[in-house]
């Protein structure tokens, strides 16, 4: 089955529950800098999933797909740094924290069978 648009995407459709689920879990923070970025870069995994899905050529595709695998990874960083932080200061750990840094690798690895699905049909 050929995929016509990218909204027909497990991944994209995951990738854009995976920022609701960011926007949600961060409602209430007040570190307002890393909220943002934790906020921009989930939205960026969604967002070049369909830009490049739309671009004209395979390996403009693929490249959009690696830039949004890139934001997963920026994701998950920061996730990591939010959990030490509130760890440090003795706030509650994100609690959500963990199943979004799954969702994160999950996410990962589906945009990299994705990606190596395009370039073998190169």
């Amino acid at each position: 089955m050929s995929v016509k648009n990218f909204e027909e995407l497990d991944v994209w459709k995951r990738s854009c529950q995976l920022a609701v689920d960011v926007y949600t879990t961060l409602h209430s923070s007040k570190d307002y800098g890393l909220k943002d970025q934790m906020q921009r870069a989930a939205v960026s995994i969604a967002s070049n999933i369909a830009e490049g899905s739309e671009r004209v050529s395979t390996p403009e595709y693929i490249r959009f797909l690696r830039i949004a695998k890139a934001s997963c990874a920026e994701l998950r960083t920061q996730l990591y740094i939010a959990q030490r932080i509130r760890t440090s200061t003795g706030q509650d750990s994100l609690s959500a924290g963990s199943s979004i840094i799954q969702e994160t690798r999950e996410i990962s690895a589906m945009l990299q069978a994705l990606i190596s699905s395009l370039q073998a049909r190169q």
